[in-house]
């Protein structure tokens, strides 16, 4: 979450006698004038439409204010009843790190609901912009191609709202840099931002900034806490502790968790300790001292060890943790992490999603008051070794959710047996929920790591045990995007680290991902750099796996003498080495980029060179396809009859390998050949033989789905 506001849904609450039977408590306080001024802002004609113009753009609302002051959660409140939606789920503000969407009711100003995507991170770093279109097209249901850069998102992303008419909620942007690539260019759009000061640089934009709550709404956020007894028997010290707390509903959130916790505490004896506590510093605003105080009240009321806990929770990746990131940062136990993080939810100092297996956020203004306790009272080297246990800790959790997938008696499956039952997951399918459920913790976890930079053995771990749990539980082509992201962090450790075994394996998988999106020559750039990086490191498959995609690059480019040198020079590593399939291969696809070239005598060679490396492999439907391509050659070259001779041959081989459709399209092929040598007769046989065999594979299929639906 970036500010745990208003927005009273994770707090302790009120004994059941406060609220009437059957009534839902307010989870929402004041804020009026500013929610009318923000409405009215909508409507109010923009430069374009005063100069006569149509309006290029969305229109911008900014809600001012420094972190605490609610207006994330305005800005959900503004969201929600403009669109008719409740932006206030378990799916929304009780994991407020997390972007998210509430999809719409179809009528209205805004009927595609509300897209939500948080601009910082709880380090306090802008989030990249190319990440941030990700996301946003990710709730969009867009697929995002992997490794593609801001201006390509950014563009998707436009074009992507160019047809939906819906709010686009851009929380705690640091600049207008990060919010100007993202606006959509559809007047019936409107975007609302977060930020603590203006955006200069988007013009037509009044921010709307907030200052503390009214004394009112102050108080019955109190009361919400504590009940309304504890109020009306002082009312005047209620008022008290509230302008303690500035108005700040971040403040008031805290004190009023403190309070809940201990109901024997006066409201007066709480005031009185508020405003006895020493600001932290001079360098601190005057408008951050409230909560910064309230902060300390809340963490020095704590006993020593769940101190220490909270403390560590700044190191949770993306501010998001759950029972075990917890109990590896303390070194506790699974259990006793999570009754104190329960503790922590119900005095406001995290917020929760309320599942079986509950993840936490840590709210965004609390984060670096966190991080700042954390270096003050901990110890560097104590703060490395629990930030060392996480990392394991998670290691093992994905090495367990990708175990779980194999099958019984497996390795794989014997290791898991040996775990402790904390870090097992019953079944696949729980291990592929908790994996959607942590991936932007998982990833977050994998970008500091690595940034981080002391850890790296443990880095890699993660990162490898990442891919292979994404690319089992989501498939290789769904995790492309996020497969990207971490190829290149592994690219990074083993360069900072001069490992060029592991350098050549991403450039390799990154340059993949680049062929299969269409940037050719960038691929064939990375190819290039792993076949250097193969070389270094003195490793053969490596480096002949570069040569051969270096070569499939320029075939994709049409270059198609280059690709059959580089085809050649891995053909040639490949012989000295003896692996036949691989011979096989590349001699077909010498094969054809010489039958491109029209090189007909070459193509024709490796064709029959690739047919006889099939044959030796006992492998008679890659043997029948190698002669089939031999056969065209050979019609291409002018020679009907060798054709014709070549396909009977294949014909055979593919009967022999049960190969139906391969059999029925060389019968065409004989076909078309037989017409052209003026003989319609023998076409016609070769022709009814294929349709038979495409009969028979059809009533197979037939068969075969029948037996299976019974």
């Amino acid at each position: 979450m970036t500010d745990q506001a208003v927005d009273t849904s994770g707090l302790a609450k009120a004994p059941a006698t406060e609220e009437p039977s059957g009534a839902a408590p307010p989870r929402f306080f004041g804020r009026e004038r500013e929610l009318k001024a923000l409405r009215e802002d909508i409507e109010r004609a923009g430069l374009d439409t005063l100069a006569g113009r149509k309006t290029p753009r969305a229109r911008v609302l900014l809600i001012a204010g420094r972190p605490g002051s609610g207006r994330s959660a305005l800005a959900e409140e503004l969201a929600g009843a403009l669109t008719g939606t409740d932006t206030a789920g378990p799916a929304a503000s009780a994991t407020g790190a997390l972007p998210w969407a509430v999809p719409g009711t179809g009528s209205g100003d805004y009927p595609d609901g509300v897209i939500r995507v948080g601009l910082t991170d709880p380090g306090g770093e802008g989030v990249p912009t190319e990440r941030t279109a990700g996301e946003i097209l990710g709730l969009l249901g867009v697929a995002v191609p992997p490794g593609a850069d801001q201006d390509e998102l950014s563009e998707m992303v436009r074009e992507a709202l160019a047809v939906r008419r819906l709010v686009l909620l851009l929380d705690d942007a640091a600049d207008a840099e990060q919010v100007d690539p993202l606006l959509p260019e559809n007047p019936d759009c409107l975007v609302v931002a977060t930020a603590t000061g203006p955006l200069t640089g988007i013009p037509g934009v009044r921010p709307c900034t907030l200052g503390g709550l009214e004394a009112g709404a102050a108080v019955q956020l109190l009361a919400r806490a504590i009940g309304q007894v504890r109020i009306t028997v002082d009312p005047r010290t209620a008022q008290t502790l509230a302008e303690e707390c500035g108005g700040q509903p971040a403040a008031l959130t805290l004190v009023g968790g403190l309070l809940a916790a201990h109901p024997m505490a006066s409201v007066a004896d709480v005031a009185k300790q508020l405003h006895e506590l020493p600001d932290s510093g001079e360098q601190q605003p005057t408008a951050a001292r409230p909560l910064a105080r309230a902060f300390r009240l809340v963490h020095d009321s704590l006993p020593g060890a769940a101190a220490r806990i909270l403390r560590l929770l700044a190191l949770a990746p993306a501010g998001l943790a759950d029972a075990h990131t917890a109990s590896a940062l303390a070194g506790c136990s699974v259990s006793a992490a999570r009754s104190t993080l329960d503790d922590f939810v119900r005095l406001g100092l995290l917020r929760t999603d309320g599942a079986a297996h509950p993840q936490y956020a840590v709210p965004g203004c609390l984060a670096p008051m966190l991080r700042a306790l954390l270096e003050d009272r901990d110890r560097p080297a104590e703060i490395q070794l629990a930030r060392a246990r996480m990392l394991e800790r998670t290691v093992r959790r994905l090495q367990s959710c990708r175990a779980v997938t194999e099958p019984e008696g497996s390795t794989a499956r014997r290791k898991l047996a040996g775990l402790p039952r904390s870090l097992r997951f019953p079944n696949a399918e729980e291990a592929g929920a908790w994996l959607r459920k942590r991936q932007p913790a998982l990833l977050a976890s994998a970008r500091l790591a690595v940034a981080d930079g002391e850890l790296d053995t443990l880095a890699r771990r993660l990162v490898a045990a990442l891919v292979r749990a994404l690319a089992v539980h989501r498939g290789t082509e769904a995790a492309a995007p996020e497969l990207y992201g971490l190829h290149g962090l592994v690219l990074d450790v083993a360069q900072r680290r001069e490992l060029p075994r592991e350098q050549a394996a991403a450039l390799l998988n990154l340059a993949d991902l680049d062929a299969r999106t269409g940037r050719t020559r960038e691929a064939l750039t990375r190819y290039r750099a792993a076949l250097d990086a193969g070389r270094t490191a003195k490793d053969l498959y490596a480096t002949g796996r570069a040569m051969e995609s270096v070569g499939g690059a320029y075939e994709e480019l049409g270059d198609y003498h280059r690709a059959a040198d580089w085809y050649g020079r891995a053909l040639s590593q490949r012989l000295t080495q003896g692996e036949r399939a691989d011979e096989a291969r590349l001699y077909g696809r010498l094969g054809a980029v010489h039958t491109y070239a029209g090189r007909y005598g070459e193509a024709l060679r490796n064709w029959r060179a690739a047919a006889a490396g099939h044959r030796r492999l006992g492998d008679p439907a890659a043997q029948a396809r190698a002669l089939s391509e031999a056969g065209r050659v050979q019609e291409y070259a002018g020679r009907p009859h060798d054709s014709l001779q070549t396909c009977r041959e294949a014909v055979e081989l593919a009967r022999r390998a049960g190969d139906v459709r391969l059999q029925a399209a060389l019968q065409l092929r004989l076909a078309d050949t037989l017409d052209r040598l003026g003989d319609p007769a023998a076409a016609r046989l070769h022709r009814g033989a294929a349709d038979r065999l495409l009969g028979e594979e059809g009533s197979a299929c037939e068969i075969r789905s029948a037996s299976t639906e019974s």
